[in-house]
């Protein structure tokens, strides 16, 4: 089996026409034809089903393309970090972060610092998902992650628990108490992200009020922060639940933000499986001081 095979039948998968893939390819389309059976030969398996008039996947093919595709991915990754280390950057720690992290996150790179002066970190900005996605895939060594599932071909390392804050109306009576407990907002309307995009922390708080001994009342729909945070200071009393450490960030004259007992969330850092790279353990030896 040979890489430019993987890459002729993943173009195939993509256009399902071989003509197209050839052009894509820029190569003639007999080569594509002849390496695509080659590999059928290889693997004992037909990818395609092909007819005078149309190209489709069989189940089979349908069932190798992801794995062709990380394949391809892991290939692609090997020849960045060749090329890195042939121009000298040998040190290179790319790491998927998060909103909210705050003083910590500029607590580990202040010790990653310290500890390897020659390592560079490049911060990249994503979703959760894509950013396991991308740690899956080989174009991150790590991530930040809260509140993560299992997934497969990622590690999910525990590193810290998070305390959340309430915000909730400065003028409010509740807004006075140093520190909340989740039965004080019990008559209170709960404004929680939507369920499609992020529903293992809206699982995480409606769970912790249930163990609270009460169910949220449902409040208007959480659209983003700040004009959440916006109608919370202006309209009837509701709350909502952020992570203390983008609380600690905010300043937002009529809202008030106090912590709550026993509601933490868990962060993990998001690996690779197998032994950590040097960069990697360097991070999580940094995480360990910051953390």
């Amino acid at each position: 089996m040979e890489i430019r095979q993987l890459a002729y039948f993943a173009a195939v998968a993509e256009e399902l026409s071989f003509a197209r893939a050839a052009q894509r390819l820029h190569i003639v389309q007999p080569a594509v034809s002849q390496q695509v059976r080659r590999l059928e030969r290889e693997l004992g398996v037909q990818l395609f089903e092909r007819t005078s008039r149309r190209v489709r996947l069989t189940a089979a093919g349908e069932r190798l393309l992801p794995e062709a595709r990380s394949v391809l991915s892991a290939a692609d990754r090997t020849r960045q970090v060749a090329a890195e280390i042939a121009a000298g950057d040998t040190g290179i720690l790319r790491l998927g972060t998060s909103q909210g992290l705050g003083e910590r996150l500029d607590e580990i790179l202040s010790e990653m610092l310290r500890r390897a002066p020659g390592v560079r970190v490049r911060l990249v900005a994503a979703t959760a998902a894509e950013r396991v996605e991308q740690v899956r895939s080989g174009r991150l060594d790590a991530a930040f992650v809260r509140n993560a599932g299992p997934v497969a071909g990622v590690e999910l390392l525990p590193i810290w628990d998070e305390p959340l804050a309430v915000a909730l109306p400065a003028a409010h009576p509740l807004a006075a108490e140093p520190a909340l407990t989740l039965p004080q907002l019990r008559d209170l309307p709960l404004r929680i992200v939507a369920r499609q995009d992020n529903a293992r922390f809206r699982d995480l708080i409606e769970q912790a009020c249930i163990d609270a001994g009460f169910e949220p009342l449902p409040g208007p729909a959480f659209t983003n922060l700040q004009d959440t945070l916006a109608e919370i200071g202006t309209g009837p009393s509701s709350w909502t639940v952020l992570y203390a450490s983008a609380a600690a960030q905010l300043v937002v004259r009529r809202v008030a933000f106090r912590p709550v007992e026993g509601l933490t969330a868990h962060t993990h850092l998001a690996v690779p499986p197998g032994p950590p790279s040097p960069t990697v353990r360097l991070l999580l030896r940094a995480c360990a001081t910051a953390g």
